[in-house]
C-alpha cells in the first residue's frame, strides 16, 4: 500500500510561502533523482537502453537538465517542446518527435535539428516526404495500433481501437516496405495501448508484442529494427490504498521477455526506450495551496487559492489526488469536505466528499502527485493566471524555475488599445 507521505514540513512550506505568495508548485529534487537512477538501474540489462521524458508531462528546462543528467532524452509532441529540449543541450539522438496530425512547420523544425521521427500514420509518408524533398534519415519510427481490446488476462485495460494514434499492422508493414525504398535504413518501433497502469504486468505484456511485431516485420519486409519504444503508461499509485509499481520488477520482466522473443531469433543488439512522463515526475510534484474560505450549506467546502486552472485533472476526469493538511497528519480525518476553487464552474473542486482533519482558514494544503500533467494543463479561464513552480533543491534551498504570470502576461497579446496596456490606471 502507498503512504502518501509529503516531502515538505509545514514550516517549510510557510518559509516559501513568504516568498511566493500560494499557489505554487514545488517540485523534489532529490526524490527526481533517486528514481531516475533506478529506472537505469532496472533497464542496465539493455545497453543502448534510454527514457526519453515526455516533454508534455512537465515542459520545464531546469527539470528537464535534471533529468539529462542521467542520461534521459526528450519526448517532444510540438515545435514548442523540440526547441526546448534543443536549448537545455539535448543531442538529435535524445529527441524523439512524436505527434499526430503534425503541422508542417512542426516536421520542418524536427527535421532540421536532426531528432528521430515517430510517424503515427501511413499517410505523413507523403507528407513528410514532400516536405524532406525526398532526402529522408537513415532512422524512422512508427507507431503501431494493434485495434481492439488491450486486455492483461481477463482484465481490459484500454480500448486502442477507439485511439486516433498509430498504424494498423498491415499499415506499419506497408510504411516500412515504403520507407525502405525511400532510402530509410533503420527502423524503430512504438506503441502507446494504455494509460496510468498500476500493475507491473503491462510494460512486459506490451513488450512482447511488439518483439513479436519485429520478429515478423523483420522476417516480412527485411527492415533493420534498431529501436523499440514502449512509450508511456507505467502509472503511479495516485491512491493511498494502491500498490506503487516496482520498476526493478517491471525492468526484469521486460528483460525475460526480450530474451524469450529476440535473443532467440538472433535479435538481441535491439535498443529499449521508454517515455514515462508519469512515472518519473508526478510524485515528485505538489501543489501547495491555502485555506481562504469555508461554507457551510447542504454539504461542507473549504476554498482554496488554487483552481482547477492550476491542476485542472480532478475536473475534467474526476481523477484522485490526495490531499494533506499540512501540520494534521496525525490528526483524525473525521471532517467530510468538498475543496474548491474559484472558478464559475461546479467542477472545479480538487476533492468531493473527502475526509480530511478539520481544516481553518490559513491552513496549507499540499494536493500529491501533481507533478507531471499538472501545471502543463493549466488555463486561464476566468482570467486566472498561472502560477509558480519552484524546485527544493537537495540542499533544502528553494529555487524559482518559473514565475507567476502576472496581469501584464495575461494582456500581453491583445492589440486593441492602450486601455489594456496601461491596466494599473484602469
Amino acid at each position: 500500500m502507498s503512504e502518501k507521505k509529503t516531502f515538505i514540513t509545514k514550516e517549510k512550506a510557510e518559509e516559501i510561502a513568504k516568498t511566493y505568495p500560494t499557489p505554487f508548485y514545488l517540485y523534489d529534487e532529490k526524490g527526481m533523482r533517486e528514481n531516475a537512477k533506478k529506472v537505469y538501474e532496472a533497464f542496465s540489462w539493455n545497453k543502448g537502453f534510454r527514457e526519453y521524458f515526455a516533454v508534455k508531462a512537465t515542459p520545464n528546462p531546469f527539470l528537464l537538465k535534471i533529468l539529462k543528467e542521467y542520461g534521459c532524452g526528450t519526448d517532444c509532441a510540438s515545435i514548442a517542446e523540440l526547441k526546448m529540449a534543443k536549448a537545455c543541450g539535448f543531442a538529435p539522438d535524445e529527441i524523439m518527435f512524436s505527434s499526430n496530425d503534425t503541422p508542417r512547420e512542426d516536421y520542418e523544425y524536427a527535421a532540421k535539428i536532426g531528432a528521430i521521427i515517430n510517424l503515427d500514420d501511413i499517410t505523413h509518408i507523403g507528407f513528410l516526404d514532400d516536405i524532406l524533398d525526398g532526402k529522408w534519415p537513415e532512422t524512422i519510427s512508427c507507431r503501431f495500433n494493434p485495434g481492439g481490446y488491450f486486455k492483461m488476462g481477463n482484465d481490459i485495460m484500454d480500448n486502442p481501437g477507439d485511439s486516433k494514434y498509430g498504424m494498423t499492422r498491415e499499415q506499419i508493414k506497408e510504411a516500412f516496405s515504403v520507407l525502405k525504398e525511400k532510402g530509410v535504413k533503420h527502423f524503430g518501433i512504438h506503441a502507446f495501448l494504455a494509460s496510468n497502469t498500476v500493475t507491473n504486468d503491462y510494460y512486459p505484456t506490451l513488450a512482447r508484442q511488439l518483439f513479436e511485431l519485429a520478429v515478423e516485420l523483420k522476417d516480412e519486409t527485411g527492415a533493420d529494427i534498431k529501436f523499440i519504444n514502449l512509450s508511456g503508461g507505467v502509472g503511479i499509485a495516485y491512491r493511498p490504498d494502491q500498490e506503487d509499481n516496482d520498476i526493478l520488477v517491471i525492468g526484469e520482466g521486460v528483460r525475460k521477455a526480450y530474451e524469450d522473443v529476440l535473443v532467440s531469433q538472433g535479435m538481441d543488439d535491439i535498443k529499449i526506450y521508454t517515455e514515462m512522463g508519469r512515472f518519473m515526475m508526478a510524485p515528485y510534484g505538489v501543489l501547495v495551496t491555502r485555506a481562504i474560505h469555508e461554507k457551510h450549506i447542504y454539504k461542507e467546502y473549504i476554498g482554496v487559492d488554487a483552481c482547477a486552472a492550476n491542476l485542472m485533472r480532478p475536473a475534467i476526469y474526476g481523477a484522485y489526488h490526495h490531499i494533506t493538511v499540512l501540520g494534521k497528519e496525525n490528526e483524525p480525518e473525521d471532517h467530510l469536505y468538498d475543496v474548491t476553487g474559484s472558478l464559475c464552474e461546479n467542477s472545479d473542486k480538487f476533492a468531493i466528499d473527502r475526509k480530511l482533519p478539520k481544516v481553518d482558514m490559513g491552513d496549507l494544503l499540499v494536493i500529491h502527485d501533481a507533478g507531471a500533467h499538472g501545471y502543463s494543463m493549466g488555463y486561464n479561464y476566468n482570467g486566472k493566471l498561472k502560477c509558480a513552480e519552484l524546485l527544493l533543491k537537495e540542499d533544502g534551498s528553494v529555487e524559482m524555475i518559473r514565475r507567476a504570470e502576472t496581469l501584464d502576461d495575461y494582456f500581453a497579446t491583445f492589440d486593441f488599445c492602450d486601455l489594456l496596456k496601461n491596466h494599473e490606471d484602469i
